[in-house]
């Protein structure tokens, strides 16, 4: 797997890494001055103030865009609220104050359509495979607690099975109606639960198989 590439500025540094973008574009359609992938190199960190830079790189879903201020600007925190939201036929969008493999993270998109290469993370394989899952699943009676302001959500993806996430957390649709509250929930990430986004033991009779730590 390729590296994140560096890009440096005067007042701010901008890595990217290719392997976690799902190419949402939110970077290119809101800073095209700064993000243009027709240009060499396509990303110019000079070419608007660092606090513009950091905020739109904060709405990167998959943070595969990240940065580090040099101006003595603030560096990125977690959301309040450890949240995950359901993509239409495509991912879950993770953000919140978030742990993988012991690494801390901000924002992550990962795979729920069983396609990924780079599993846990999606890698816009879903496109291609024709997924097919609502964003917008009706609420569900899942609501044990959640919610706690600045607590750790833990993702453990389970071995040949789903995604683990253990911590406080909400979870909605696309547009951000809740669907379910809790402290440990378990996500389909085969592609093949009928009770989407939640894993209902499908993964078992598909034979899917996705080791712990990808």
């Amino acid at each position: 797997m390729a590296k994140p590439r560096s890009y440096s500025g005067t007042d701010i540094d901008i890595s990217f890494d290719m392997s976690r973008c799902i190419h949402s574009r939110n970077c290119f359609l809101s800073l095209p001055q700064v993000f243009d992938p027709a240009r060499k190199p396509w990303v110019d960190p000079d070419a608007v103030p660092a606090e513009e830079v950091a905020a739109i790189i904060r709405t990167c879903p998959s943070g595969a865009l990240q940065f580090t201020r040099k101006d003595g600007g603030a560096e990125e925190r977690p959301a309040g609220i450890n949240r995950v939201r359901i993509h239409e036929n495509g991912p879950l969008e993770l953000t919140g104050d978030l742990r993988l493999n012991g690494e801390g993270h901000t924002r992550l998109t990962l795979c729920r359509c069983g396609a990924s290469k780079n599993k846990p993370f999606c890698d816009s394989a879903h496109k291609e495979a024709g997924f097919a899952a609502t964003g917008m699943p009706p609420a569900s009676d899942k609501d044990s607690g959640g919610n706690e302001i600045g607590a750790v959500l833990e993702i453990r993806p389970v071995p040949n099975g789903p995604l683990g996430l253990v911590g406080p957390m909400e979870v909605t649709d696309a547009t951000g109606g809740r669907i379910a509250r809790g402290e440990k929930l378990f996500f389909c990430r085969c592609g093949h639960s009928a009770n989407k986004p939640f894993c209902d033991g499908s993964h078992k009779a598909t034979g899917f198989s996705a080791p712990a730590e990808e």
